[in-house]
């Protein structure tokens, strides 16, 4: 019985073995384990001794593996391909891969991403409150399209006793924005937002508009720090607004704005980000505009789920008489992502 138990262990050690992949580098350097995907100029490689790590292709003598990798051509059809690495080009067998008609390989999968994010908190003794947020954001990124949304509602009551509360906000706003682009990092982009605000007895607000943008960084790792994005955009756009108490508006205005992110190479999960629009009317600068923004931290602690904390300002510099141009909200809450 021991003996064949022996036999079998050696079995299961050598059938591993010969089934690791191996990777011997220009500089003489040899790894065992596991190959991934390719990645622009590198492929990631899950080492026996050092875990996983990006090797460059060019720093590569031989890569011994029988992993399928998907081979996606210029004319976005793809094709499975067992590849290998031999002097820094990849191969198929003995022959190098035609690069000539080639898009990508293993290219990243398209798909949708968002996050649904809830803060709430309560008070009872000598003032009685409660406060919610619900907070979503959608998106999804295609070879020449991105398209992005967001949604929020916020409400908040307190007073001295259960009988007096009175609500100090209650608000809902919605948006979206397609992007189309012309280049790698120009693009155009058409979006909208529906805004109500019962605190600021605004009935509605609609904003249409389209422009410009440019793609300054899309995930791109910075000296190290991270990966980062910016992109800005400066455009038209109609507004239209109602309030409670007899105002009415409506004005076309020029629109700019700023977006950015911040993947934190040292703390994994931890991502800044801020946003930031401006729109002046385009027959009163000075005197009547709006701005919004936000700054905040996530931290996706696991696969699906993330801390969110973040300040958002509103600011429109005319209402209607007896309310406040402003509003800053302060945000701590727990979301769920995919």
């Amino acid at each position: 019985m021991k003996l064949k138990t022996l036999m079998m262990a050696a079995t299961i050690v050598f059938s591993a073995a010969v089934m690791a992949d191996k990777v011997v580098l220009v500089s003489g350097s040899q790894l065992t384990g596991k190959a991934g995907d390719v990645v622009g100029d590198s492929i990631k490689f899950v080492s026996d001794d050092l875990g996983e790590v990006m090797i460059k292709l060019d720093k590569i003598k031989t890569l011994e593996s029988s992993r399928e990798h998907v081979v996606q051509y210029t004319d976005l059809t793809t094709e499975k391909k067992s590849l290998a690495v031999k002097d820094g080009a990849l191969v198929e067998g003995e022959k190098k891969l035609d690069m000539s008609n080639v898009k990508a390989v293993d290219p990243i999968v398209e798909t949708w991403h968002g996050s649904v994010n809830l803060a709430a908190s309560m008070a009872r003794g000598n003032t009685v409150s409660e406060n919610a947020s619900l907070t979503a954001d959608l998106s999804r990124r295609w070879e020449k399209h991105r398209f992005t949304s967001a949604l929020g509602y916020y409400f908040a009551q307190s007073g001295d006793t259960k009988a007096d509360k009175q609500k100090t906000e209650n608000r809902f706003e919605l948006s979206a924005q397609e992007d189309y682009f012309f280049l790698t990092k120009l693009y155009g982009y058409v979006n909208g937002k529906y805004e109500i605000d019962q605190i600021m007895d605004l009935d509605y607000r609609i904003r249409l508009g389209a422009g410009l943008g440019y793609q300054w960084l899309e995930g791109v790792d910075v000296a190290g720090l991270g990966k980062m994005s910016f992109n800005q955009e400066l455009g038209g756009a109609w507004v239209k607004e109602k309030y409670d108490r007899g105002y009415d508006d409506d004005f076309a205005t020029v629109r700019y704005a700023h977006h950015y992110t911040w993947d934190f190479a040292k703390t994994e999960g931890l991502k800044f980000f801020h946003n930031f629009e401006y729109l002046p009317d385009l027959s009163d600068f000075a005197e009547n505009y709006i701005i919004d923004a936000d700054v905040g931290l996530s931290w996706a602690f696991s696969a699906n789920w993330q801390f969110l904390a973040k300040f958002e300002w509103d600011y429109k510099s005319q209402v209607a008489e007896g309310v406040k141009h402003s509003d800053l909200r302060y945000i701590l809450g727990l979301g769920y992502k995919w």
